[in-house]
């Protein structure tokens, strides 16, 4: 028969913690958040938010959409001078050019830079040409431009004629719908993928003017 003996603790001894007292939290939990006021940590927040939506803005005006302010006729009457509409920068990116589109190129000369918008004529490696009576052949072939207000294109009334241009690889042609009032392709000649900033797709503002292109 064995007998457990107890031995009293050195005087010296901590007495042991009481199981009530003892701090069952983790001091790693304790973090900032914690040690803030409410108010601290909502105006933390609002931070965050704002700055999250700045740069994703930043990150959509610069690579996925922008907005064009129309100034001048040369859309006339598809669009007005004062049209506000979007941009797709990313249309190009995915796909080539398609006739009829409305286009945002960047003219640079050694003058001046500057922001045109105008349609899409002609593909690389079409031949286009116009003739005195404001039609417009594609190989040799008549164009229907049904965007065209026939009040404001007409003979007399559409502009230099020209003789057949072939388009180079990796360009377009462009016109504006106000042939009479444009200065395009027939003086800058055909545009280069390069230079297309994207494919406007609406018209936004005015409210008046909202349409689809």
């Amino acid at each position: 028969m064995t007998t457990e003996s107890t031995f009293p603790p050195p005087p010296d001894a901590p007495a042991p913690p009481d199981p009530a007292d003892v701090d069952r939290t983790d001091p790693a939990a304790d973090n900032d958040d914690r040690r803030l006021s409410p108010g601290t940590r909502a105006l933390v927040d609002w931070i965050v938010v704002v700055a999250v939506a700045l740069l994703v803005a930043f990150l959509v005006r610069t690579f996925v959409l922008a907005h064009f302010v129309v100034d001048g006729s040369s859309m006339y009457t598809t669009l007005q001078s004062g049209d506000r509409v979007f941009v797709n920068k990313l249309s190009y990116r995915l796909h080539d050019p398609n006739r009829g589109d409305v286009v945002v190129l960047h003219q640079s000369t050694a003058a001046s830079e500057r922001d045109l918008i105008k349609r899409v004529i002609g593909l690389p490696g079409e031949e286009v040409e116009m003739l005195t009576n404001c039609q417009v052949l594609i190989d040799g072939r008549a164009l229907n431009e049904p965007y065209l207000d026939p009040n404001v294109v007409s003979p007399g009334n559409c502009g230099a004629t020209f003789e057949p241009v072939l388009v180079p690889e990796n360009h377009v042609f462009v016109m504006g719908d106000n042939r009479g009032g444009s200065q395009d392709s027939r003086q800058i000649g055909p545009i280069s993928d390069d230079d297309l900033v994207g494919r406007a797709f609406v018209v936004f503002w005015p409210r008046q003017n909202w349409q689809w292109l």
